[in-house]
């Protein structure tokens, strides 16, 4: 676990270390979680469709469409980061994590602008609040390990968390339809 995040500069600059296989059981980790997730709310809204119906016409029609193109834009940083070094490196890192953050603001937003209707002790509210928060929270700290990699901007630290960045990036590809869309 120590070589997670390393502050060795160059620790991985001559070929991939055996530390690539905890960044890919990370990944498929969380790829399985949140197949597990969207596979619930799927599955709830088969069993309620009239509810699920009423709960997505309630979302923001907007805002999702905005933060797709957002995290779409940060996840491009994040490529081209991963593909340069020094200073385009530190930059690109850099504006993936805001790009992040700017994600989180307006998620933030459209819960705020749903208010009430995200309270309701429906199904379609506690799975679409359970599965786009956790998402939220794994953009939060990704967009947070961005910073801190882009500090440290070993070979090793930026495989692993554009990495993880893209999983982040694919699972809102999937959820985006599932959620707002279908």
């Amino acid at each position: 676990m120590t070589a997670i995040i390393s502050t060795d500069r160059d620790a991985c600059a001559a070929e991939p270390s055996g530390d690539d296989l905890l960044t890919w059981i990370l990944a498929w980790s969380e790829l399985v979680v949140f197949a597990a997730l969207l596979t619930s709310f799927v599955v709830a809204s088969w069993l309620q469709p009239g509810e699920f119906a009423a709960g997505k016409a309630r979302l923001h029609p907007i805002l999702p469409v905005i933060n797709t193109t957002v995290l779409l834009a940060s996840g491009w940083f994040a490529a081209a980061a991963a593909n340069q070094s020094g200073r385009q490196q530190r930059l690109g890192l850099l504006a993936s994590s805001v790009g992040g953050l700017v994600f989180l603001s307006l998620k933030i937003c459209e819960y705020w602008l749903e208010g009430a209707s995200l309270v309701s002790t429906d199904v379609f509210a506690q799975l679409y609040i359970l599965l786009t928060g956790f998402h939220l929270a794994h953009v939060a700290f990704g967009s947070l390990v961005l910073l801190l990699v882009a500090k440290f901007p070993s070979r090793q630290n930026v495989h692993l968390i554009t990495t993880l960045w893209h999983v982040i990036d694919i699972v809102w590809l999937v959820m985006f339809p599932v959620v707002y869309l279908v």
